[in-house]
């Protein structure tokens, strides 16, 4: 089975991660080891570049815990009343392994009794960020092309001197550039 090098975000379940992240930060557990490996190998996307068969929140997602049947869950970022059952909030540690993961990826994470068990995407059944795009396409909008190797990511910065080009000492760009000229609400 393929070691997973990276999980692809949006920008939201990104964020939402690094708050999470914050507030596990003092823990020592399984989880928040979970949760490390997802924010610091994530590949930040907008939620127009995201492909339609990666897990993103509220994607209902049939999943495999090692060989066992298939089970169907909505990847939620919490619990919901009257929704029993159907909800795999990302606060479980098995909601949080499926978070970012493709159709056919899969991610090992530790058990109550000290083991492993491994999830396996088998099909992303609904993912909101492609309803939305189909959504666009069907009243005539122009839905954004699918994200392609090579294409736009964002980067994640977590400091000020990550934007220094060490080898020119210039600061580096940290958006793209769209050629809009916005002076800003200092402008009004």
């Amino acid at each position: 089975m393929p070691t997973i090098d990276s999980y692809q975000l949006t920008t939201k379940d990104y964020t939402i991660l690094e708050v999470m992240q914050e507030r596990h930060s003092a823990r020592d557990d399984p989880f928040s080891a979970i949760l490390q490996r997802k924010i610091s190998s994530a590949v930040v996307m907008f939620r127009e570049d995201i492909p339609a068969t990666v897990v993103t929140l509220s994607t209902r997602v049939a999943y495999r815990v090692n060989d066992g049947p298939a089970e169907t869950r909505i990847v939620a970022h919490d619990e919901m009343r009257g929704l029993v059952g159907m909800l795999l909030p990302i606060t479980n540690p098995r909601g949080l392994a499926l978070l970012g993961l493709a159709e056919g990826q899969s991610m090992s994470i530790p058990t109550t009794d000290g083991g492993l068990e491994t999830l396996t995407v088998h099909e992303v059944v609904y993912q909101p960020e492609a309803a939305r795009r189909e959504r666009l396409k069907l009243a005539g909008g122009a839905a954004p092309g699918p994200w392609r190797p090579g294409g736009p990511v964002l980067r994640v910065v977590h400091h000020s001197d990550e934007l220094l080009d060490k080898t020119k000492n210039k600061v580096v760009a940290a958006a793209f550039d769209t050629e809009f000229d916005d002076p800003g609400p200092s402008a009004a």
